[in-house]
């Protein structure tokens, strides 16, 4: 992370309530990426937020996926095609 955490929680109602900052703070976005958007009520950009990907584990999903998906497949008899 490369900025301090937000304050985890903010004022609500009827007590404390998360905050959509620390939550774009944890998926590792920058500051402002869905909180600065204007018009976003908070309810939005924790929807916003939950149905998003973290960026890292896309990384890391993918730097492992792919090496096994670009590899040719076995010819149903299980020889390799000669070159």
């Amino acid at each position: 992370m490369h900025r301090p955490a937000p304050h985890p929680t903010q004022p609500g109602q009827t007590g404390e309530r998360l905050s959509p900052r620390f939550v774009e703070w944890l998926m590792g976005l920058p500051d402002g990426w869905v909180t600065g958007i204007p018009d976003i009520p908070r309810n939005g950009q924790l929807r916003l937020l939950g149905n998003g990907v973290v960026p890292a584990q896309a990384a890391a999903a993918l730097t492992s996926l792919l090496p096994t998906t670009l590899t040719p497949p076995l010819p149903r008899d299980g020889n390799r095609l000669a070159a």
